[in-house]
């Protein structure tokens, strides 16, 4: 586990594992009045967060199940990467794909994040490349089972 040092200017408790086990933890909208988010809007809701994230470590933005399958709701750069020199209120991108309006209230869980570890690469330009059985195959290639 690690510490994460956080800045909370909203009226909600900080982000939790609902259980022991979980791999992320909610987000909350963090409004002064509700938003209502019209069919194919997208929207930047605050959250009243702010991280201190360690280096070697990301925080990602992803949808919640829930809002996605019962209304249409996602977040639009999925999962999107909160680096750890970012110092900024964390924000999220949330989008209406369902055909109906859609209202967030303050408090409500918009989406979930998740801390993940991460390695950065040292690219090396190279003339060839190690042949593998799949090669070049792309979308679709290795079959439907």
């Amino acid at each position: 586990m690690i510490r994460i040092k956080v800045r909370n200017t909203s009226p909600h408790a900080l982000p939790s594992y609902a259980t022991p086990a979980s791999a992320g933890m909610d987000l909350r909208a963090n409004l002064t009045e509700a938003v209502i988010l019209q069919p194919l809007e997208r929207r930047l809701i605050p959250t009243g967060l702010f991280f201190e994230i360690p280096e070697g470590y990301e925080v990602q933005i992803r949808p919640r199940s829930g809002l996605a399958f019962k209304h249409g709701i996602t977040v639009l750069n999925s999962p999107g990467t909160i680096d750890a020199d970012y110092r900024g209120e964390i924000g999220v991108l949330l989008v209406n794909l369902s055909q109906e309006p859609f209202t967030i209230e303050n408090g409500e869980r918009i989406a979930q994040m998740v801390v993940a570890a991460y390695t950065q690469a040292d690219w090396t330009e190279a003339a060839t490349l190690t042949e593998t059985e799949r090669g070049t195959g792309g979308f679709g290639s290795t079959g439907k089972q």
